[in-house]
């Protein structure tokens, strides 16, 4: 089954056709990072503006990549698109375009929630590296969904059934990369910056809050106003100093060991959930990590060594999973192989044309 995934949600523009919910044919992404850089941020309008010129020219190349004739659309099986959550204009560039085709090609039309396309972005392509035999998720399951815009965690008796166990009640983590970096002068996006920064800083430097300890839930706006106060403190200027000018009182080593700092500390609120919620579950069979965040190599690190020091104090052992780097941003394949599973777990498809678009929800 081949399945055309669309996914426009915030400030990239892919499209991908996957077959079977994990053999990647093509995956096409057009980013609007640099676009935004000098911003700092998404600008909404802009976006939707960049998604509207790019999203043809994406579909019909995933079509070429995958080894098919633009506008075969008789090799497609299926669409997907993202219509929730995300930017109202954004989400409504992809999710008229894949109306529209399914409309007029008479193919079966499946909306995905966003952070479900996030989780199964562990499905696809999931070779390992010394045999040809594919290793896969294994139920029940708890997914951590880290990201600029959501940070939760998901518990999964099964495909299609999802609770939400944990949830931030102010900002996501990678919202709170992106203000930290901002603080230190660091390039738009922050995860990225904040991380190649702190290659050169002390973790141990600075000491930062572990807010709502004890619970599931997260927030990250303390973390976030600890680092600006330390950076006030250390530059010798008042609370009412202007935050923006507070970097360029920093010296390198400073911004790299409040790098360093802030990203240890984040990692370590993290996993300190994780241990929480395995222990409140202790029939889970695989830890998930999904999103952008779920990118950052010292969470990889410290989390696959936690992980590691668990199992081998387990008879049955956890398996842990992270999507492959480029799968965990935004992109079309995640929504082909959740709309994948979808299918399999007998979801009818969506009458296009009764379609409505949700900037925010939750995932059921």
């Amino acid at each position: 089954m081949k399945i055309l995934g669309i996914e426009t949600s915030c400030d990239e523009t892919a499209a991908a056709i996957v077959e079977n919910g994990d053999q990647i044919l093509s995956n096409v992404v057009v980013s609007q990072i640099d676009i935004f850089a000098s911003y700092g941020g998404v600008i909404p309008e802009i976006a939707a503006r960049s998604h509207l010129e790019a999203i043809l020219p994406v579909i019909h190349q995933a079509f070429t990549e995958a080894g098919l004739k633009p506008n075969d659309w008789s090799k497609i099986n299926a669409i997907a698109v993202t219509h929730t959550p995300g930017l109202l204009g954004s989400l409504l560039v992809g999710t008229l375009s894949a109306r529209t085709i399914s409309i007029l090609h008479h193919i079966p039309f499946y909306p995905v929630h966003h952070l479900k396309s996030h989780i199964y972005a562990n499905w696809l392509d999931k070779q390992t590296s010394k045999s040809d035999s594919k290793t896969t998720p294994e139920f029940p399951l708890i997914s951590l969904i880290i990201s600029g815009g959501h940070t939760q965690i998901i518990k999964m008796p099964t495909h299609q059934q999802f609770e939400i166990i944990g949830t931030t009640k102010d900002d996501a983590v990678g919202e709170c990369f992106d203000k930290v970096a901002k603080i230190l002068g660091l390039p738009y996006p922050g995860g990225p910056s904040i991380t190649k920064t702190a290659a050169n800083g002390d973790p141990t430097r600075y000491t930062f809050p572990h807010p709502m300890s004890g619970s599931l839930d997260f927030s990250f706006s303390g973390l976030k106003t600890a680092v600006l106060r330390e950076v006030q403190k250390a530059v010798n200027q008042p609370i009412s100093f202007p935050s923006s000018k507070l970097a360029e009182l920093l010296n390198p080593q400073q911004k790299a060991d409040f790098a360093a700092s802030f990203e240890q500390t984040a990692t370590d609120i993290l996993i300190e959930k994780i241990k929480l919620a395995l222990r409140q579950n202790p029939e889970t069979k695989t830890l998930i990590i999904a999103g952008g965040v779920s990118a950052n190599q010292r969470l990889r690190h410290d989390l696959t060594k936690f992980i590691e020091q668990q199992n081998s104090k387990l008879s049955t052992k956890i398996k842990l999973f992270f999507p492959e780097p480029h799968f965990s941003g935004d992109n079309g394949a995640m929504v082909a192989s959740a709309a994948y599973y979808e299918i399999l777990s007998n979801v009818p498809p969506t009458d296009p044309y009764t379609l409505n678009i949700l900037p925010r929800s939750i995932i059921k």
